[in-house]
């Protein structure tokens, strides 16, 4: 029997473990998984075990244990971003790649507010991707000026050393994770691996995920995963559309560690005079407006939900000792110009 003959059958003995039924299906070991995901990303399969093996996967749901180890496997594979020595702790934002189509994105200027205020910022993200479609990491950050997504891998190692931003394109950076997506489109539904990039980070070091979720059982899968995998810190948020945005319209109950410290956080955007309608998405021209008239004059409809997730985020750092301050060191660092200056210079870099 070849390589990839042994490959595969191998690759059946997974199957059949979580594709066998209600009774006797079984949990893949970290090992397992790891391997069978690596297999997937080679391409040693056929796609009818590569679409079986997801559908049944994503039917009998990932167990914590299955999801570390597929984490293993995009650690081994992947890109990789370091952090230089004596640098701040980076946030690594994890949101569904599938994009937004409901609520306006209010991450890509929450992140702005954190580079200017020296916080590294790490996001990941992928192309227009099935089942949603929606808006994309890549298409809001142009909007703003910033062209992320063409940048190569040395570039983007650059810009997180001088500016504290790094965005992992998938098709650019990861491009055999990328082969999988077709397969999202024709099982028509997000197989396992959508659950495990919420949790996945490019950086290599001490950092904090902030995970964005939509279902409470996402919520305590990934907090078992984080301890599996021993990430110290990191704070989960059912956010709006399961993205890190922070919802001004309702109060919400979110899981933060910090050095293995777990607490549960109210966040309650009445207490701080923020609470209002989330901004609807209409399109990318009016997002693009919405968001330089917050920049640039304090204005508009993205204005308070920015003071809101910046203020938070600016606490869950450690840049401030509370909620209320961060909100008003956003309130500063816009007034000031500061924030629209550190565009700029993004904007300065990404041309050269």
């Amino acid at each position: 029997m070849n390589k990839t003959s042994a490959n595969k059958e191998r690759f059946k003995s997974y199957l059949r473990k979580i594709g066998s039924g209600e009774h006797t299906s079984r949990g893949m070991t970290r090992e397992e998984s790891a391997d069978a995901l690596q297999l997937m990303l080679q391409g040693d399969p056929s796609p009818a075990q590569i679409g079986a093996f997801m559908i049944a996967h994503r039917i009998r749901r990932p167990e914590p244990i299955e999801l570390a180890g597929m984490i293993d496997t995009y650690n081994n594979l992947g890109p990789k971003i370091y952090s230089g020595k004596n640098k701040c702790r980076p946030l690594s934002f994890g949101m569904p790649f599938d994009g937004r189509n409901k609520t306006a994105p209010i991450y890509p200027l929450t992140s702005l507010l954190l580079i200017d205020a020296s916080q590294p910022v790490i996001l990941h993200g992928s192309g227009r991707m099935p089942v949603k479609y929606g808006i994309t990491t890549q298409e809001l950050f142009n909007e703003l000026g910033l062209k992320l997504g063409e940048l190569n891998i040395n570039k983007v190692q650059e810009g997180f050393d001088k500016y504290g931003l790094a965005f992992i394109y998938q098709p650019n950076h990861f491009p055999i994770a990328d082969s999988l997506i077709n397969y999202r489109e024709e099982i028509g539904k997000r197989p396992p691996i959508a659950s495990m990039e919420l949790v996945w980070s490019a950086h290599r070091g001490e950092h904090m995920i902030i995970s964005g979720f939509v279902h409470s059982p996402t919520e305590k899968r990934h907090v078992q995963v984080f301890d599996i995998l021993n990430e110290e810190n990191f704070l989960l948020i059912k956010g709006l559309e399961g993205s890190i945005d922070i919802p001004r319209s309702r109060t919400i109950i979110s899981t933060f560690s910090k050095m293995k410290e777990k607490t549960r956080l109210k966040l309650n955007p009445e207490e701080y005079s923020l609470k209002g309608k989330d901004c609807d998405f209409m399109n990318l021209n009016k997002w693009r407006s919405s968001c330089f008239a917050a920049i640039e004059d304090g204005t508009g409809p993205l204005y308070k939900s920015l003071l809101w997730n910046a203020g938070i985020y600016f606490w869950i750092s450690g840049l401030t000792a509370n909620i209320s301050e961060g909100i008003h060191k956003a309130e500063q660092a816009i007034k000031s110009g500061s924030v629209k200056n550190t565009l700029n210079k993004l904007i300065e870099w990404g041309k050269e």
